[in-house]
C-alpha cells in the first residue's frame, strides 16, 4: 500500500463575549472589525472570526491543518489575538459551553438566524444563543458532497467509501465526546446534574429537556448509522423536506432560509453532519479550554487516521459495548445501545460511570496502540489513568451548589477567562518551540 493521502483537520470554537465583571457584553461586532483589521497585519486569514447568534458571542475558525500541531498553531495564533483586541475593548472571552447565570441574550438580525428562530420559536431558540461548542471538521476527497444533492455525482468510489467510514465513525464517537468535553455545569443559575449544553441545544427527551430541536430530531438529534451511501442521501433529504415542512408550519417564509444559502446540506443542525465545506462536521463537544479542544482533536483525527490507514471499515455491532478491531473491521457498539444506555450515562453521570469510563478506554487504546496517541491526550487524564473534565473541576470547588449565586457565577466567569488567557500564553510558547510557563488550575486559584 502506498503512503496514505494526508486529510485535513479543522476548529470552529464559539465564545461568549463578557465584560470585566463577568456579565455578558454586546460587543462581538466590535471585536470581531478589530480582529479581521488585524488579523491581515499578522498573516491570519480575517475570515476566521466571525459573528454568531447573538450579539454576545463569536466564533473563531482555524484553516484546515493536516496535523494537529500545525491544527495548534493556527488555532492558538487566532485565541491570542482575539485576547489582545479583546484587552484593548475592555471585553474577555468566556469559553465555557453555557453562560451560568440567568441571560437574556439579544439575537442577531439578519436572514441567517431569523428562519430558524421563526421555524423553531423563538423562546426555544434563545438555547442557541445560551450555550457554546466546538465543531470539528474531517476532510473528505475533494469533490465528495453537493450542497443540493448532498453526493456529487462525479465522486469516486473510493471517496463515498470515506464518506460512509467517516460518517459512522463520527456517529460512534458521540457519546465520547459529550462526556470528555463536559464544561460548565450550570445553565440559567441551576446544576441538573447533566452535560447541559447536550440537554438543552439538542433537546432530549431521555434527559428530559425540552430543548433546541426536540420536535425536530431529523435536523438537531443524533441520526443512527448508515448502512450505505443511498441511505445517508436518503436521510438527508428527508431532514431537509422535513426542515421546510416546519417552516411552513411556523409560517416562516422558505425564501428566508434560501437567501441565507439554504441547501439540503445546510438543513442540518445534527451532532454529526456533512457540511458543505466537504466535511464530516462533528459538533458533540461543548466549548471548552484550549487544551481540552486540542485534546479531543487530536483524540479525534487519531482515530479517523487510524481507520485510513489501516483500511478499517466501521462495522456496527449490537454485540459489542465498545470498539473492538477484527480483521479489516473496527466493530463499534450498535445504534440503540450507542443512543440509549451509553448516551444517557455520558450525559448523567459522565466519566464517572464505568460504561462510559470502558468506551473511553477502548477508544483511547485504539489510538494510542499504533502510534497515534499525542501529547496533548493527556489533558483530559490525571496522572492515575483516571478521566477528567472541565465540569467535574468546577464542582469539587463548588460543593452541593445546585442554585448558583450571582457572585459565585461571576466569579465562575472571571476565573474561566483567566484560565484561557493562562492557557493560551503556555500552550503558545510549546507550540512555538519557546519554554512552556507551568498552568495554573483552579484548584491553585481556590
Amino acid at each position: 500500500m502506498g503512503a496514505m493521502e494526508q486529510r485535513h483537520i479543522g476548529i470552529e470554537q464559539e465564545f461568549f463575549l463578557v465584560d470585566g465583571e463577568g456579565t455578558p457584553s454586546d460587543r462581538a461586532d466590535d471585536l470581531l472589525a478589530r480582529c479581521r483589521e488585524t488579523a491581515g497585519a499578522e498573516g491570519l486569514s480575517p475570515e476566521g472570526f466571525v459573528g454568531e447568534v447573538s450579539t454576545s458571542m463569536v466564533e473563531i475558525n482555524t484553516p484546515p491543518a493536516g496535523t494537529v500541531t500545525v491544527l495548534a498553531k493556527a488555532y492558538l495564533a487566532r485565541l491570542d489575538l482575539a485576547l489582545r483586541v479583546g484587552r484593548e475593548l475592555g471585553v474577555r472571552l468566556y469559553p465555557l459551553s453555557t453562560y451560568p447565570l440567568p441571560v437574556d441574550p439579544v439575537l442577531r438580525s439578519g436572514p441567517d438566524y431569523e428562519f430558524q428562530a421563526r421555524t423553531v420559536g423563538h423562546r426555544r431558540f434563545l438555547h442557541a444563543a445560551r450555550c457554546t461548542g466546538v465543531h470539528l471538521h474531517l476532510e473528505l476527497p475533494e469533490g465528495t458532497l453537493d450542497p443540493d444533492a448532498v453526493i456529487s455525482p462525479a465522486a469516486p468510489a473510493a471517496a463515498l467509501e470515506e464518506l460512509l467510514n467517516h460518517y459512522n465513525l463520527a456517529t460512534a464517537l458521540d457519546p465520547a465526546l459529550v462526556a470528555l468535553a463536559r464544561a460548565c455545569p450550570f445553565y440559567e443559575g441551576k446544576a441538573p446534574g447533566l452535560a447541559v449544553r447536550t440537554a438543552y441545544y439538542r433537546g432530549s427527551a431521555l434527559l428530559g429537556c425540552e430543548g433546541l430541536y426536540t420536535y425536530l430530531p431529523e435536523v438537531g438529534d443524533l441520526r443512527p448509522y448508515a448502512k450505505s451511501v443511498r441511505e445517508l442521501v436518503e436521510r438527508q433529504l428527508a431532514g431537509y423536506e422535513a426542515w421546510l415542512a416546519a417552516m411552513d408550519r411556523a409560517g416562516a417564509e422558505r425564501r428566508l432560509f434560501f437567501e441565507a444559502g439554504g441547501s439540503a446540506l445546510k438543513a442540518s443542525w445534527n451532532p454529526v453532519r456533512l457540511n458543505q465545506l466537504g466535511t464530516v462536521e462533528l459538533r458533540s463537544i461543548d466549548g471548552n479550554y484550549p487544551e481540552v479542544v486540542l485534546a479531543v482533536a487530536a483524540l479525534v483525527y487519531g482515530v479517523a487516521s487510524r481507520v485510513r490507514q489501516d483500511s478499517l471499515t466501521i462495522e456496527p455491532d449490537d454485540r459489542v459495548l465498545a470498539l473492538e478491531v477484527e480483521g479489516d473491521n473496527l466493530h463499534v457498539p450498535g445504534f440503540r445501545y450507542l443512543v440509549g444506555s451509553l448516551f444517557y450515562a455520558a450525559a448523567t453521570k459522565g466519566v464517572e460511570n464505568h460504561e462510559v469510563s470502558a468506551y473511553l478506554d477502548s477508544v483511547f487504546e485504539f489510538v494510542e496502540s499504533e502510534g497515534w496517541g499525542s501529547r496533548y491526550l493527556a489533558a483530559l487524564r490525571t496522572p492515575e489513568g483516571l478521566y477528567k473534565t472541565t465540569e467535574a473541576g468546577i464542582l469539587s470547588a463548588l460543593p452541593q451548589v445546585v442554585y448558583l449565586s450571582t457572585n459565585e457565577g461571576l466569579r465562575l466567569v472571571r476565573e474561566a477567562c483567566d484560565e484561557l488567557e493562562e492557557q493560551v500564553s503556555s500552550l503558545r510558547r510549546v507550540a512555538l518551540g519557546q519554554p512552556p510557563e507551568p498552568l495554573k488550575r483552579e484548584t491553585e486559584k481556590a
